[in-house]
């Protein structure tokens, strides 16, 4: 499979992995995990996009990891680079979070951010020392 094998584009933490799973065993029709992509929209110019998915794409890089699935769409590979996903509860939400380095801004709504893609020749510099 070449370089991407060799990272994984996005890591979960344990809350993050938690909240996976549970949507996986609470949902009403058979669920594998989660699927992440970026559309275009919000005020920032990009938003996150997440859907249940019961059939996973090949094209799709699956992350395991913690017990949860996590399908990323192939056309968001780049901009989700180095992302690590996260569930937090405040008093006002509670929802995923995605803490990535190649975001360049983020409305204040938290909901959209403006992505850049990811340079690969940095990423394959950043994993060739493992």
């Amino acid at each position: 499979m070449g370089v991407r094998s060799r990272f994984a584009v996005m890591t979960l933490t344990d809350a993050a992995a938690e909240r996976v799973r549970e949507i996986v065993e609470d949902s009403d029709v058979p669920v594998l995990g989660l699927r992440i992509g970026v559309k275009k929209g919000g005020c920032a110019g990009m938003e996150y996009t997440m859907k249940p998915v019961a059939e996973p794409d090949p094209k799709d890089e699956r992350i395991e990891e913690k017990g949860a699935s996590v399908f990323i769409d192939p056309a968001a590979v780049l901009y989700l680079l180095g992302t690590v996903m996260d569930f937090e509860t405040t008093k006002l939400r509670s929802g995923f979070v995605f803490k990535n380095p190649n975001e360049v801004s983020a409305c204040g709504c938290g909901e959209s951010v403006m992505l850049k893609p990811a340079d690969l020749s940095e990423a394959n510099a950043a994993t060739a020392d493992h």
